[in-house]
């Protein structure tokens, strides 16, 4: 059963907004290459929020989501994040039905 997560980052300007997503970019390299449980990993940009992203992030199940933590890039990304922004909240998902990347099934 799929599992994720949406994460709302506030960068503190425009210039931290740009390193953040560069400090992201690099976490994806990262991604591409070394997490086939990563379904999707995306960084989103907010119409008219200019100094906000929202990361969706979908994993094959729980244990995907731990072996992405545990990664190097993800680990580097986590420990850098701190100095471009203002604040950020996570909150976690649990798959119950629908279409996509990691099911295509009703999970009830």
């Amino acid at each position: 059963m799929g599992f994720g997560l949406v994460v709302r980052f506030v960068a503190r300007d425009a210039a931290a907004a740009h390193a953040f997503d560069e400090l992201a970019d690099q976490a994806l390299d990262g991604i591409r290459a070394k997490e086939p449980g990563t379904l999707v990993y995306v960084n989103h940009a907010v119409p008219n929020e200019p100094h906000v992203r929202i990361f969706y992030e979908l994993y094959a199940d729980r244990e995907a989501f731990e072996e992405h933590e545990r990664q190097p890039h993800i680990r580097r990304f986590l420990a850098e994040r701190a100095q471009y922004l203002e604040s950020f909240e996570v909150t976690f998902l649990n798959e119950i039905a629908g279409k996509g990347a990691s099911t295509d099934r009703a999970a009830r």
